[in-house]
This record gives structure tokens, sequence and C-alpha cells, in this order.
């Protein structure tokens, strides 16, 4: 598994505008579609079902929002840093200024988990969040 292929430079985005989640899963949304020829709509209900299960704020200012999409053949992500850090209902309840979004296929199920918990585990140790 190599990051670098699934959140590409070309899919961060900075100074990203979102008042609130759900804006800010919206707004998600429309670049995944625009990066990922995918439909904007489907990957924002994905998005809102998997956040009422549970708040993908991690904490220390992360979220990382993830879902299944229909459409996605391989994972693939965004790197977001929001203009202004909002509440993201994190568990330790600090506001999130940086969102690293993961998307995946149903049949990617296995890479994804990998995927997802490289990428939690590089976001919480202390030398990432020094950089």
């Amino acid at each position: 598994m190599n990051l670098p292929n699934i959140i590409r430079p070309e899919h961060t985005f900075i100074g990203v505008s979102a008042p609130t989640k759900w804006r800010a899963l919206q707004t998600i949304s429309d670049k995944a579609a625009k990066a990922f020829s995918i439909d904007g709509q489907t990957v924002l209900k994905a998005l809102e079902a998997r956040e009422k299960l549970g708040s993908t704020g991690i904490g220390n200012g992360i979220a990382i929002p993830h879902a299944a999409v229909d459409g996605m053949t391989s994972p693939r992500g965004l790197l977001i840093r929001f203009a202004q850090p909002l509440d993201f209902e994190a568990i330790d309840d600090i506001p999130t200024d940086i969102a690293v979004v993961l998307l995946f296929g149903e049949n990617n199920r296995g890479e994804y988990l990998n995927v997802l918990s490289a990428i939690a585990r590089r976001l919480q140790s202390d030398a990432c969040l020094r950089h």
C-alpha cells in the first residue's frame, strides 16, 4: 500500500471554506466528484450515512471521513485543509482543521481497512503532528 498513490498532490485542497461538518461533507463530495469522475450525491449520501454512525473526528484537529461509494474501483483520497477550524464532533472536542478523506468500492474493503489504519497511525504520531 502506497499512500501517495491514494492521496495525490492534485487532490490536496487548502483554504476550504465550510461553516459546519455537514457543509464540509458537501464540499468534500463536490471535490471528490470532480477528482474521481463519480456522482457527488452518491458520495455525499455515503459520507453522511457513515458520519451518522459516529463522528470520524479522531482528535487533535483531524477528521478521517470515509465511506464505501458505488463506482469506486480502488481506494482514493483527498486531503483538505479548512480555512477555519470547524466542529466535527471529534472525540476530544478540538475543532477540526484537517480532513483526510478516504473513498473506496464495496469490493475494496480489505485494502480500505489497511489504508484507513495506516492513515490513522500516521496522523496520530507525534512526528506527523509537529509538521
